[in-house]
């Protein structure tokens, strides 16, 4: 078993990183006034939605590989689950195959 975690995890991770850092940053600008604090009570709302769309295309474009990675190690266990499945489907047509005939 190896010690590196899986790409879901890492690529999981590393996006609520990039969301955290974003929340922080639009967090800091509304408290400096440079960014307009939204209306009434919807501060935290606002900075929230804001923080949501900066993260989205910078972890589009920054996290690239790990999405990659992902996705193929995802594919994998896919293809091996259909692999299992259709092992077993066939162990069960032989087995009703075999049943038929000695019926």
């Amino acid at each position: 078993m190896s010690l590196k975690p899986s790409a879901t995890i890492r690529y999981t991770a590393m996006r609520l990183g990039i969301f955290v850092g974003c929340l922080v940053l639009v967090a800091v600008l509304v408290r400096l006034g440079w960014v307009p604090a939204g209306l009434g009570d919807a501060n935290f709302a606002w900075v929230v939605l804001l923080a949501l769309v900066l993260s989205a295309p910078l972890s589009f474009v920054l996290l690239r590989k790990q999405r990659d990675e992902m996705s193929a190690q995802i594919s994998g266990r896919v293809a091996g689950a259909k692999q299992k499945l259709a092992a077993n489907r066939d162990q069960e047509d032989a087995a009703d195959d075999a049943a038929r005939v000695t019926s």
